[in-house]
């Protein structure tokens, strides 16, 4: 591998975010100590994060690519996803697997996620072994050999993990359906994991060129978290990382617009492993980086569903006993998001039963007034949520990256805590009322095939 010092010094800012919160606040609001990270940009393009935190002699490594798969090719739904297993096979200097030995061999562990909008591989090590995890992360992002062998033994891979958590999970087509009938044209609408079609049809070149695009220092976050030094993380950062070069081809970015829905929307999807019907709605959202918009929309989502005190489970599984599992949840994405409702029936009821109840604790929520003490509750278990992730160097670069990457800016892993903490009745109020009561929905019927075979005899 050539190492080349980096040609210029990257610029170094240091965040100094306005924290704790000011005198303006409620008095009972938690003074909460900022994450204080670093950021640098290397000449390449790439963008480094790094959080020091002596807690614990651990460190923990995550390279965030900003490809998910709304980047996915036309007609090769997945590819995101097949690459975030191809990222795992050899490299010039390295064996297939070698990342499990650099890291589960000295306590460690790896692991790696695909998205909608990004991709991350993610690793926590002691940190006297954070210069070989530096290595090896700038080592499959510059020589990783993508051959036939490697691409058709990933891509039977992908397909049976398709086999088991879509096909053989009673709702798992259900889940998988969501995005691909919420959504009108945005590329959101293909599924994450693919479909076996589309992978079938993939090439090897198809592969390579989807690699050469979007894997690409330009493309991409580091983030460091943990036991380390600042000067001695700098120095091994532009070892290993700063002679990648930049690419001169521009990297494709997703401009397509998904209108405004213009009239309720049904679909009916059908399975032959679901025992009981289920019912989902969804509803579009604005982007993660509003977070006045979608903050407040997470607390609403929580208020329906989080917990057996929350409003669609005393309604639909306790009081009315037409369902035996609801959810909700606010999905904040780079482009425009959802907003979902769910059911899972009890056995003798019909969809149509619990849609109705769903809808008047959608409307009560939007329209009546939240007692202060079941949305301070609801506040407490979301802030207690995200403050017991961040306890470990993993969870603050996972904060951190989702932050940097979907929200926008790696700023929001502090402010995000602060506004939360600020959401009022009135909040959820105008978010339900703009983006669900008063915006159009789509609903899918889910069935079991023979009941929707009796259905279509009658």
């Amino acid at each position: 591998m050539r190492l080349r010092p980096a040609a210029l010094l990257a610029t170094f800012v240091l965040i100094a975010a306005a924290w704790p919160p000011s005198s303006a606040h409620a008095d009972d609001t938690l003074h909460i100590p900022a994450i204080q990270y670093r950021e640098r940009t290397l000449p390449n393009g790439l963008q480094v994060l790094s959080v020091e935190n002596h807690a614990s002699p651990n460190v923990a490594v995550q390279m965030w690519y900003h490809v998910g798969s709304k980047d996915d090719p036309k007609g090769r739904s997945g590819f995101a996803h097949l690459f975030e297993h191809l990222m795992f096979k050899s490299t010039r200097h390295m064996h297939a697997e070698e990342m499990d030995r650099l890291t589960e061999d000295v306590g460690g562990e790896n692991n790696a996620s695909t998205g909608d909008d990004i991709t991350n591989y993610f690793e926590v090590v002691p940190s006297n072994h954070l210069q070989t995890l530096l290595w090896a992360e700038a080592e499959r992002l510059s020589n990783l050999n993508v051959d036939e062998k490697n691409f058709k033994s990933e891509r039977a891979v992908v397909e049976e993990e398709y086999r088991q958590s879509v096909l053989a999970q009673p709702y798992g087509r259900l889940f998988n359906s969501i995005d691909k009938y919420s959504y009108r044209v945005h590329p959101y609408r293909r599924p994450t994991i693919g479909s076996i079609p589309d992978l079938e049809a993939a090439s090897l070149q198809d592969v390579i060129a989807f690699h050469n695009t979007f894997y690409r220092p330009d493309n991409a976050t580091l983030i460091v978290a943990g036991d380390f030094d600042p000067k001695q993380l700098d120095a091994w950062v532009d070892q290993y990382f700063g002679w990648i070069p930049k690419p001169a081809t521009p990297i494709p970015q997703v401009d397509v617009k998904e209108p405004r829905r213009s009239k309720d929307a049904r679909y009916t999807v059908t399975s032959a492993t679901a025992p009981l019907p289920a019912v989902a709605e969804t509803w579009l959202i604005p982007p993660a980086s509003d977070g006045k918009d979608l903050i407040p929309l997470q607390v609403a989502a929580a208020l329906l569903a989080q917990g057996e005190s929350s409003r669609l489970y005393q309604s639909l599984v306790y009081r009315h006993q037409v369902a035996q599992q609801v959810g909700a949840d606010a999905d904040g994405r780079e482009g425009p998001g959802l907003f979902t409702v769910y059911a899972i029936l009890a056995s003798g009821h019909t969809t149509g039963e619990a849609e109705k109840l769903l809808h008047e604790e959608i409307v009560w929520l939007a329209t009546q007034p939240i007692p202060a003490a079941e949305l301070d509750k609801v506040k407490t278990q979301l802030l207690t949520d995200k403050l017991k992730r961040r306890q470990t160097a993993q969870g603050i670069a996972f904060a951190l990256g989702q932050a940097a990457l979907t929200e926008g800016s790696p700023a929001r892993v502090n402010s995000d805590l602060d506004a939360l903490q600020q959401v009022t009745a009135e909040d959820v109020h105008r978010v339900m009322r703009n983006f669900i009561t008063g915006a159009h929905s789509v609903t899918i019927d889910y069935q079991p095939q023979a009941a929707a075979k009796q259905g279509d005899a009658k």
